[in-house]
């Protein structure tokens, strides 16, 4: 009995450890992908506006326009970026509706290569301006086309190592994210603020279109062609294997490892099949191996006879949630918006990055807490982009002004 109870404690000790990690592991790449973003903003001063692209569709921004004429051009622009977006992942729906997977797998390898190829083409060469760094067409070409195309492999690729996917995931968030930095102010504000809107209405209204394409693939317990961020959970290899220790209020997905290519499943690496089996909610492990736990419910334990399997009810496409593998998933645009957010505050000043910064690791926290407490996946946009936008404008409008004052008058707080 002491035996067993030593155990658990173990045990409950091992879950609060790796759901500390897993957390590390999704705040960690945010973090990368937001300070590589403000690196390249605060390095690369080309003066480029990008004036003719979707984003700009309804209204060009110029110099010589009022406030007002901005803020109404700013919200048309922003409006028309939420339609045409809303449209395309109707369009995705509909198309994973009539199973035409290996369409949609394609049109994200053709859009990874070029966001890889001619986003990174282009931002290479500013850099190489800008460094005045000697190299000949030839070898950048082959360079780039090298680039491009092992990027896409180790996205689709479930034999490539997870640490290789989730780096050209990134990479691809930081290209995108400068991308978006190049739009006029008052568009980046606006289009920031709808869309995270926009994601909370697409995530979690019955009709939002994130929604139903979750509940089709959950009905077909299929995973969803995208491009996802998925932290690999943590092994609990300090478990007696030998032992079968009952754990109250652990939830395990079941974890069925196959033989395809969906870009979502970026961890399928492994050779082993892990089945736990649960009913309610309640859970007997077996095995030390398995990936990390999901959520504590802090409900009671069944036999081992009454075990049922569990189905894909925590999958999900954007937003935050829940993978089949145990791990946690972010949407890649998720790291676009939020390093959009802090390149913008990086044009002003680092102060408002700082601040920034803070204030989106704060959210993701929040929706964090969110999800462990609802169980289905959240929106990972509006928590983090209103606190960015609400921090940035205090931090431009107050806190500057008295940081400013203080040091005028020599004054240390």
């Amino acid at each position: 009995m002491a035996q067993t109870q030593t155990q658990i404690e173990r045990s409950s000790s091992s879950v609060i450890d790796s759901l500390g990690v897993e957390i590390v592991k999704i705040v960690a790449p945010v973090s990368i992908c937001m300070f590589l973003v403000v690196i390249l903003v605060s390095t690369l001063d080309t003066n480029y506006s990008l004036e003719a692209s979707v984003a700009t569709i309804a209204y060009t921004e110029t110099t010589s326009d009022s406030s007002w004429d901005k803020f109404l051009g700013a919200l048309l622009n922003s409006l028309a970026f939420v339609v045409v977006v809303t449209v395309a992942t109707f369009v995705l729906v509909l198309l994973f509706y009539f199973r035409c997977t290996r369409f949609l797998k394609l049109y994200m390898a053709f859009s990874a290569f070029v966001v890889l190829g001619f986003l990174g083409g282009e931002i290479s060469l500013f850099l190489i301006q800008h460094f005045s760094t000697p190299v000949d067409c030839i070898t950048f070409f082959l360079v780039l086309c090298n680039f491009a195309v092992v990027g896409v492999l180790a996205v689709f690729m479930s034999k490539m190592a997870i640490l290789v996917t989730q780096g050209y995931l990134v990479i691809i968030g930081i290209l995108v994210a400068y991308w978006f930095t190049m739009l006029p102010e008052w568009t980046t504000w606006a289009m920031l603020v709808t869309m995270a809107l926009y994601d909370l209405a697409a995530v979690l209204l019955p009709i939002g279109p994130l929604r139903l394409l979750v509940e089709l693939a959950i009905s077909r317990d299929e995973e969803i062609p995208a491009l996802v961020y998925e932290a690999r959970p943590v092994n609990h290899g300090n478990l007696d294997p030998s032992d079968a220790v009952i754990t109250q209020g652990r939830v395990w997905r079941d974890r069925r490892i196959e033989n395809s290519n969906l870009l979502t499943d970026s961890d399928v690496n492994a050779n082993s099949v892990n089945l736990v089996r649960v009913e309610e909610g309640l859970v007997q492990e077996t095995d030390s191996g398995l990936s990390a736990p999901l959520i504590n419910h802090g409900m009671n334990v069944q036999p081992h006879g009454a075990e049922h399997a569990m189905s894909n009810e925590n999958l999900m496409l954007e937003g935050i949630g829940l993978g089949s593998s145990g791990a946690i998933k972010l949407g890649l645009g998720d790291f676009i918006f939020y390093s959009v957010l802090v390149g913008r505050a990086a044009m002003y000043d680092y102060m408002t990055v700082y601040a920034c910064y803070l204030a989106i690791i704060a959210g993701l926290g929040i929706t964090l807490m969110l999800l462990a407490l609802y169980q289905k996946a959240l929106p990972a946009l509006p928590v983090s982009i209103a606190l960015g936008v609400l921090f940035y404008f205090l931090t431009r409008l107050l806190l500057e002004i008295f940081v400013v004052q203080c040091s005028l008058n020599l004054l240390m707080f």
